[in-house]
């Protein structure tokens, strides 16, 4: 079973090769931040699974061709990351929820926001939506966010 990283990297392989069939594995491990024999290794599975094939441009140079199996390959990735992004954005707004009702229930209609990124967004706009005010006051619930993780800090909601 192909993991959601290998899929992101044979997406964003595949999304680089349309762009710039005559790109080089140093330039896309450069783009994808990884060693240049991952790429080759990403490359030489899309090329036995047929997504990619490849030309001789040069005595050392290289064009790939995205297969019309490819492009089909990148349309499926596209959708699963797709789908999985909102996964990912409806399991945080749940769990946002569930932390304001506790944070209702002890008699807040405010909390702070503790962490950045895409998570935290969604913590601040559920609550905005919510009807929850998101502050900087220290005497507020706080719900910190890291990663994927949503903790109520709520000292004052169990005091």
């Amino acid at each position: 079973m192909e993991t959601s990283l290998e899929n992101s990297r044979e997406m964003a392989l595949l999304e680089s090769i349309e762009r710039d069939p005559k790109v080089t594995q140093a330039s896309l491990a450069t783009q994808m931040g990884v060693a240049v024999g991952t790429v080759n290794w990403h490359l030489k599975r899309l090329i036995a699974k047929g997504y990619v094939k490849i030309t001789r441009a040069e005595r050392r140079k290289l064009n790939y061709i995205i297969t019309p199996e490819g492009i089909a390959l990148r349309a499926r990735l596209t959708v699963d990351y797709i789908e999985q992004q909102f996964l990912l954005y409806r399991n945080a707004r749940r769990r946002v929820n569930e932390q304001l009702q506790e944070v209702r229930r002890a008699g807040f209609d405010r909390v702070r926001v503790l962490g950045a990124g895409d998570v935290a967004d969604i913590c601040r706009l559920t609550c905005l939506e919510q009807g929850i005010a998101v502050v900087t006051d220290e005497d507020a619930p706080a719900l910190e966010v890291a990663g994927l993780k949503i903790v109520l800090h709520a000292e004052a909601v169990h005091a």
